[in-house]
């Protein structure tokens, strides 16, 4: 067996023998093919690289090889569908039992609702169960746990899914705490005047309504108010359209009026 370093200069691995047998970078032995088996070289150098890269993909975590795909689209389709009322049944069953919340809420206390629907709810499910197993045990059948499909289901969060929400809470949270600084320090008089004006005109809102009748209605109005502009749109938008240029007037007289404003509007 002689050793011809000339052959090895430049190549991946070593050339050993007189059969001139290759030691490639993962340590197994390649014979040397001559220049018309180029291909079936470049074929097993492709192999090695898939083997190579197989192995690592085994290595890797099961949560990394099936991440699931992002839904942001699908959870936003899902709500303007509610909210137009796309499926009768299935905003009809929100919006009232919504509507059924809050209303309770105005009649009784936030522990007491929430113990009266637990209650509600445990004894529907108590009551069917009961009833499908003297059902089982009349009819000799064996057709196991009536909720085992809904027992099945998996609905806890993914350390992704948490990270998400907690990383867009706190982007709000931010964000919030940036503009509320920016509006009581009067880094921009105009918008600090209009927040105040803002506050003022609340105070008479909350005269005269309180925080829960206010949510009442926001949410009969958010299961509304689309409905009727995409029926009126036209319409709505010409009246818009007026209101708004009469309050860009009126801002318009308000900051020629203030120095800093004019000033900074020039």
């Amino acid at each position: 067996m002689s050793v011809n370093p000339s052959e090895g200069s430049g190549s991946e691995g070593k050339w050993f023998g007189e059969d001139f047998e290759q030691i490639d970078r993962f340590g197994r032995s390649v014979p040397r093919f001559g220049e018309a088996d180029a291909e079936l070289v470049a074929d097993l150098k492709q192999k090695s690289w898939k083997d190579e890269a197989a192995e690592q993909l085994q290595l890797q975590p099961e949560s990394n090889q099936q991440r699931p795909a992002p839904v942001t689209m699908e959870t936003a389709s899902t709500a303007i569908d509610l909210l137009y009322w796309r499926d009768l049944k299935q905003t009809g069953i929100l919006f009232g039992s919504l509507l059924l919340l809050l209303f309770s809420l105005t009649q009784f206390s936030v522990v007491s609702v929430i113990a009266y629907l637990a209650l509600a709810a445990l004894s529907a499910t108590i009551s069917f169960r009961i009833y499908k197993s003297v059902l089982q045990a009349i009819q000799k059948t064996d057709e196991g746990h009536p909720f085992k499909a809904y027992l099945d289901l998996e609905i806890s969060l993914s350390q992704e899914q948490i990270q998400k929400y907690a990383d867009n809470a706190q982007l709000y949270l931010n964000s919030t705490m940036k503009e509320l600084r920016r509006l009581f320090l009067v880094q921009d008089l105009v918008d600090s005047l209009k927040f105040a004006v803002l506050m003022w005109l609340l105070t008479y809102v909350g005269a005269l309504f309180n925080g829960l009748t206010l949510l009442i209605m926001a949410v009969i109005s958010m299961f509304t108010m689309p409905v009727v502009y995409e029926k009126y749109q036209a319409q709505i938008d010409q009246y818009l359209g007026l209101v708004r240029t009469h309050v860009n007037s009126v801002v318009g007289k308000i900051q020629a009026k203030i120095p800093g404003a004019k000033s900074k509007a020039e």
